[in-house]
């Protein structure tokens, strides 16, 4: 008998197993669940845009095309600060060359599909197409202190997990650098226009980040990083944001989460686990495989003793999964073992993907997980949950068309 069904059953409660449903989950020729950190094939990536590049590299453009290196500066203000590409609103650039600019710097990438909201309009799902067709989506939100942009860094996603509606769509290519930043900026001209909430707010734009969107961030870490550094590069290098404010995801890719650590970028680090023991890590998060909970988890310690950021676990609580209250005692003394201080807990009932039998952990079951965090000392907060009634929270970004 598995420890976990043993558990379970001192408990009172089942013990459920992860099991892919209504899709066939790819398998790799050891018998587990089938890990892409590449794409299979070589896929075409989008034309440079002005924001692939740093300001020095603009310049070095511009004077490419025979125009002087300020002009650099002016394009990046544009798009950073009045989140437009529009020639028409250029007029500080020769009226004759505005198209031509636009044009070499400026190459189409995120067209709008779709626009899905709720919450009275202060929760807008975006689902974007891409210049070779792939559809990607983010999710807007504003909240009484700030306004949140959820975003993706890749088109699908490798990582597998059975739980996930992005995960069973494999995955297609990394989001490059600009395509990643061009959510944010899009989003801020959302907000400027008064498509958040209905008021126009030219003064107000994103000020958190969260790579949650599709992908598994640090599997495109090159990329993702280079945007990241673009957002808090100052104005008009980038959108000067805080780091702070930026909360880079992982399932658990080791060598990039100390890579990170070493960027001395303080972002806050989030780690989904979803599982304090292997048995059923392995099977939920098929990348477990690769990197064990205790690797995980002192990776992501780590991270905490080099940039002093406090790191958040995030957890995904399924009804009788992985709810147990004796899982939430070995997580607190994993978590205890390593210090105290270093971690903030964040569960949040499942997000259920259409046509999934998987649920959510019942109410009491809730309370009782995140009380006994509590009384052992981690510092737990059951975290809001925005944007499920348009499949826009977490887990459920499928970036279907047809919805």
């Amino acid at each position: 008998m598995r420890i976990s069904k043993s558990r379970a059953n001192a408990e009172g409660r089942s013990q459920v197993i992860p099991t892919a449903e209504g899709w066939k989950q790819e398998m790799g020729a050891d018998g587990r669940p089938e890990l892409q950190f590449s794409t299979k094939r070589r896929v075409s990536q989008p034309p440079t845009h002005l924001a692939d590049l740093t300001l020095a590299e603009r310049q070095a453009e511009l004077k490419a095309l025979g125009l002087p290196a300020f002009r650099a500066k002016q394009l990046s203000v544009h798009y950073f600060q009045h989140y437009t590409t529009d020639p028409e609103k250029m007029s500080d650039l020769p009226k004759d060359r505005r198209e031509e600019l636009v044009q070499a710097m400026f190459p189409k990438l995120l067209t709008e599909v779709k626009r899905l909201e709720t919450d009275d309009g202060k929760t807008i799902k975006f689902l974007w197409r891409l210049f070779d067709g792939s559809l990607v989506e983010s999710v807007l939100m504003r909240y009484p202190n700030r306004i949140t942009l959820c975003i993706s860094s890749q088109c699908g996603c490798g990582m597998n997990c059975p739980f996930c509606a992005t995960g069973q769509a494999g995955l297609t290519r990394n989001m490059s650098t600009a395509e990643i930043l061009d959510q944010i900026v899009q989003a801020n001209r959302v907000i400027a226009e008064g498509g958040l909430g209905g008021q126009k707010h030219p003064d107000e734009r994103v000020g958190n980040i969260v790579f949650m969107g599709m992908g598994e961030p640090l599997a495109n870490y090159k990329r993702v990083m280079n945007a990241v550094h673009r957002m808090v590069a100052e104005a008009p290098e980038g959108l000067g944001m805080s780091a702070r404010g930026i909360t880079v995801s992982t399932v658990g890719l080791v060598p990039a989460i100390r890579k990170l650590a070493d960027e001395n970028v303080p972002v806050t680090f989030a780690l989904s686990l979803h599982a304090p023991d292997d048995e059923l890590r392995d099977e939920l998060i098929p990348v477990n495989s690769r990197w064990k909970v205790d690797e995980a988890l002192d990776a992501a310690f780590d991270y905490y003793v080099k940039t002093g950021r406090r790191v958040s676990i995030e957890y995904a609580l399924i009804k009788d999964m992985n709810d147990h209250e004796w899982r939430a005692e070995m997580l607190a003394k994993k978590l205890n073992a390593r210090g105290r201080g270093w971690v903030h807990v964040n569960p949040i009932p499942l997000n259920p993907v259409p046509g999934s039998i998987w649920t959510r952990s019942e109410p009491d079951i809730t309370s009782k997980f995140v009380r006994r965090l509590d009384e052992l000392g981690v510092p737990t907060t059951l975290r809001d949950t925005r944007g499920k009634e348009i499949d826009g929270a977490c887990g459920q970004l499928a970036a279907d068309g047809d919805k």
